[in-house]
């Protein structure tokens, strides 16, 4: 692939922004963050990119871990049930960065936290996401 140097957008940083703003429409006050939050609460979402690689000249194809903390089994799932297809549903244009697809590559399982014991559940998706021309 040649071409113009191309600047990738920072995906967690989207993702994390779109992910806030789709929880917060739908009533949820649930922090979205890319650490644990001290004082942790009792429910949040962790955000993080493990991976993931440039698809062509202009898309970056990053993999994104999802982490739902939850009060309980039941808290965890019902959020799970509702971050599972917001994040499915980002495509489009978000934050001045166009969102071609998402993919999820991992389903939900459940993952408690090793080190609170808190109920916690994960998920992974690959996001489409394109770039733009460095600037000179």
């Amino acid at each position: 692939m040649t071409g113009p140097p191309i600047e990738f957008p920072d995906s967690v940083s989207v993702a994390r922004a779109y992910l806030q703003q789709a929880l917060d429409a739908q009533g949820l006050d649930v922090p979205v963050r890319t650490r644990v939050p001290s004082p942790r609460p009792a429910r949040f979402v962790r955000l993080e990119r493990i991976g993931g690689a440039r698809l062509d000249l202009v898309t970056d194809r990053p993999r994104l871990d999802v982490h739902v903390w939850g009060e309980d089994d039941d808290d965890v799932a019902d959020l799970v049930g509702v971050v599972r297809p917001l994040m499915l549903a980002m495509p489009g244009l978000r934050g001045g960065v166009r969102v071609y697809d998402v993919a999820e590559v991992g389903g939900p399982n459940t993952l408690p936290d090793p080190v609170s014991d808190q109920p916690r559940a994960a998920f992974a998706v690959e996001v489409s996401m394109r770039g733009t021309t460095l600037a000179p």
